[in-house]
């Protein structure tokens, strides 16, 4: 049984239908006991890396790699170009400027870019049952008003990112068939919830139910949504084979299991993403007690180039080409800023060299993250693409990535200064600050920032602490100086109807407490963004990192 235990008002009332909830519990009393098997897989093999156990390839799947006869499904139906996609956050407003911006996907986030706060989760799930049927509308504060002027057939196709497998949602609690009682996970609500309202509309409308998957670690991890999927199709008479599967490829152990990965949804699988930010993220989070083998520089010098992107990147393309898969691209950080024109001139120009080195690499498409910068990435790919609409049929043979490749970080592993430390705290607490506020995609000093480089922030300074890193201008990185620049931060930022004083205790609490939670967001979420009672329960999943499901009975 799934029971409502946040507020209610008009958009929960028409998302959150006794319809749509059964539909939840049914995902819930089915996966359940699963997703909380993979958890603990998780949590085992992260020991196992951190304890000196590189991550490899798989033995026992050898044979998946060496068939050269199976395929995915490929695209379906509006998916079929996908040279620009555009990211952002499920709000009307982000929502409306997406679905007129020119570009020929819409990352509909409810993952990293967006703050999972209870009026954001029900909220967005309210804008995309309102975008399907063509009658998203918003008007501002101010009286402004926003539509959509792009006629419907020929706005950007939607793909939905559900939140990730470790996260719950927990203004729903789940009620196993033992009678226990646990807040619901998020990913089977994002799912559950989507393609319940809008599945069938979407194929009514010439394109379909299309998701990209987060935060994957292994092949089971995505039989488990392959089942999932085949399951949803089932339960509402659906041909089975009509969802369409993105996999993010942004963690260190789904890098070493791409071709299985594939393979697992290979019925419902459109391509593989190169999750860039959050790639780095795992690589530092994974051998965060490795020494300095894996220690970096400051946080700009980790670009797309050093060694162990650059063969992650080309393995990726590689793979999804050899399986009939589109390989898309990552999003550059770099944004315009509409009041400096020399700014956004440095802008266009550091996207349009990341955007034609993808192009050139093979990728199919790439993500932006505003809308100014789908000219620059267009013309990049236009270039390359011409009037073909992708290029899966480009093998890249010549790429020969070995395990040793994707853990070399070598030129990464720069120096690390003054200016770098302090602007990783301070990137860090504005982000997490906004966050808190229920913002969760953020530009800070000419960067777009979400989840995923907050995560990077933070653990960098973790990272250096525990290396006993010393910058060049001779400064001990450790808890003491962190701390200072912290302290100095929060003072010069700290003000009325802000949440700094918050933010900064949390990034205390995830950069320098004796525990590293393996998500920030976790005890970020439980602490602050429940509503209700259930906020007085905060410490659900924050000492492993994991957020727990009881077993189904």
């Amino acid at each position: 049984m799934i029971e409502i235990t946040g507020p209610r008002d008009a958009a929960t009332d028409t998302i959150l239908t006794p319809e749509a909830l059964a539909f939840v519990d049914h995902l819930h009393q089915t996966f359940a006991a699963r997703r909380q098997e993979l958890l603990a897989e998780r949590a085992l093999h992260r020991a196992q890396a951190g304890n000196g156990r590189d991550p490899g390839f798989l033995s026992s799947t050898a044979a998946v790699r060496e068939d050269e006869h199976w395929r995915v499904a490929g695209a379906g139906p509006g998916l079929e170009d996908r040279r620009v996609e555009i990211t952002g956050p499920t709000d009307p407003k982000m929502a409306i400027n997406a679905l007129n911006s020119g570009a020929r996907v819409w990352l509909a986030d409810l993952e990293d870019a967006t703050s999972p706060t209870w009026e954001n989760i029900v909220g967005g799930q309210r804008t995309l049952h309102d975008a399907v049927r063509g009658r998203l509308a918003f008007t501002s504060s101010e009286g402004k008003q926003y539509r959509v002027t792009t006629p419907q057939e020929h706005t950007p196709t939607i793909v939905m990112r559900p939140r990730g497998w470790h996260l719950v949602e927990k203004h729903l609690a789940f009620t196993d068939r033992a009678g226990r009682t646990a807040p619901a996970s998020a990913s089977l609500t994002d799912f559950g919830l989507y393609f319940w309202h809008n599945a069938q509309a979407l194929v009514d409308a010439g394109r379909g139910p299309y998701f990209y998957l987060p935060k994957l670690e292994s092949h089971r991890e995505a039989r488990l949504w392959n089942d999932i999927f085949v399951f949803a199709q089932q339960r509402i008479g659906m041909p089975v084979g009509t969802v369409r599967a993105t996999v993010l490829i942004e963690t260190i152990p789904a890098a070493f299991e791409m071709e299985e990965i594939l393979f697992e949804l290979r019925d419902h699988c459109a391509g593989l993403n190169a999750g860039r930010w959050d790639y780095i993220f795992s690589m530092i989070k994974t051998f965060q007690g490795r020494g300095r083998r894996f220690a970096f520089g400051d946080r700009d010098g980790i670009t797309m180039t050093v060694p162990f992107m650059r063969a992650y990147t080309e393995l990726l393309v590689a793979t999804c080409h050899r399986r009939g898969a589109h390989a898309i691209g990552g999003m550059s950080a770099f944004i315009p800023n509409r009041r400096d024109p020399e700014a956004t001139e440095r802008a266009l120009q550091r996207v349009a060299e990341d955007k034609r080195r993808e192009a050139g690499d093979g990728f199919d498409g790439t993500w932006v993250a505003h809308p100014d910068l789908i000219p620059t990435a267009l013309a990049e790919f236009d270039t390359v693409l011409g009037d073909r609409p992708n290029q899966v049929a480009r093998r890249r043979d010549d790429v020969h990535a070995t395990a040793d490749d994707l853990l070399r970080v070598d030129g990464a592993a720069a120096t690390v200064t003054d200016a770098g430390v302090r602007s990783t705290v301070s990137v860090a607490l504005r982000y997490i600050e906004a966050w808190l506020r229920g913002t969760g995609a953020v530009a800070i000093d000419g960067l777009m920032e979400d989840a995923a480089t907050a995560e990077i922030s933070r653990s960098l300074l973790r990272q250096w602490i525990d290396n006993r890193v010393v910058t060049v201008e001779g400064t001990a990185v450790d808890r003491v100086s962190v701390s200072r620049i912290l302290d100095e931060e929060l003072d010069r930022l700290d003000a009325d109807g802000t949440r700094f004083a918050d933010a900064a205790e949390l990034l205390r609490e995830v950069s320098l407490g004796e525990e590293f939670p393996t998500f920030l967001t976790i005890p970020a979420y439980a602490r602050f963004l429940v509503d209700g009672p259930q906020n007085a329960d905060a410490s659900d999943g924050v000492a492993s990192g994991e957020a727990e499901l009881p077993l189904a009975g």
